[in-house]
């Protein structure tokens, strides 16, 4: 049966020599292994570069429950991103992004408040006309609210050391190494208040390259020590390069 979704590409592998295997994150079916026959010959309808990574696709697609492998009968763009790939910094933030994406989502069934914040997160990097310095470190931690593993944002004069472990800002250093000092727990705080709907150049406080790369390194530990099976990434040795 055919059915109309929108998905967002997050991984793709060659398959014998003319095809590949996509991995799509969908509006209406979650995670998605899609099979592109013959996309890699001059007749191909489906053009490789619409696979691209983080490509905002519009699809008609056929999904059999039991198929691990599914196929697409139409493909196309939905968002041209204007500066993503042009930009060094924002090109480097979107491997981030898409690489933290594939290997932190693992449900296969729809979430559309996921998929949207993903979706309209690309645009807003892509479309983004100042500093995008910390922009991976905000979506990070926005990322974990729709896993399910977001801190409680409870920092008081008498809870000021974050444990990574428990997620939680508290009075006495626990008997582990997972755990802020005062002064990163009160600026890991602050990132954690930037609202939602906040641009990505909004921050109020200044991070230098080397905080933020400390920063982001927090953030990952945390990921590890919350989502079961989490793999190390590879793409943010490339920005502390980029943004250093």
């Amino acid at each position: 049966m055919l059915y109309a979704t929108r998905g967002i590409v997050f991984h793709t592998v060659r398959y014998a020599e003319t095809s590949l295997i996509a991995k799509l994150y969908t509006s209406q079916f979650g995670l998605r292994s899609y099979l592109i026959k013959g996309v890699h010959t001059p007749r191909s309808r489906f053009k490789p570069a619409l696979f691209q990574p983080l490509s905002l696709l519009e699809l008609v697609v056929y999904n059999k429950e039991r198929n691990s492998l599914q196929t697409i009968k139409e493909v196309q763009l939905n968002h041209p991103y204007q500066s993503l790939h042009l930009d060094i910094r924002k090109s480097a933030i979107a491997l981030f992004i898409c690489e933290l994406a594939y290997k932190a989502i693992r449900e296969e069934e729809p979430n559309r408040e996921l998929f949207d914040f993903l979706w309209n997160s690309c645009i807003e990097l892509d479309q983004a006309e100042g500093p995008v310095s910390h922009y991976h470190l905000v979506f990070a931690l926005r990322l974990m609210r729709h896993l399910g593993i977001y801190p409680q944002r409870n920092l008081t004069p008498q809870t000021t050391i974050f444990n990574l472990r428990e997620g939680v800002f508290q009075a006495n250093i626990p008997g582990h190494t997972n755990y802020l000092d005062e002064a990163d727990s009160t600026l890991f705080h602050q990132l954690l208040s930037v609202p939602d709907d906040a641009g990505v150049a909004f921050l109020k406080v200044i991070l230098s390259p080397r905080k933020r790369d400390q920063i982001l390194e927090t953030i990952l530990l945390y990921y590890k020590l919350h989502l079961p099976g989490f793999r190390d990434l590879q793409s943010h040795h490339i920005l502390h390069t980029v943004l250093s």
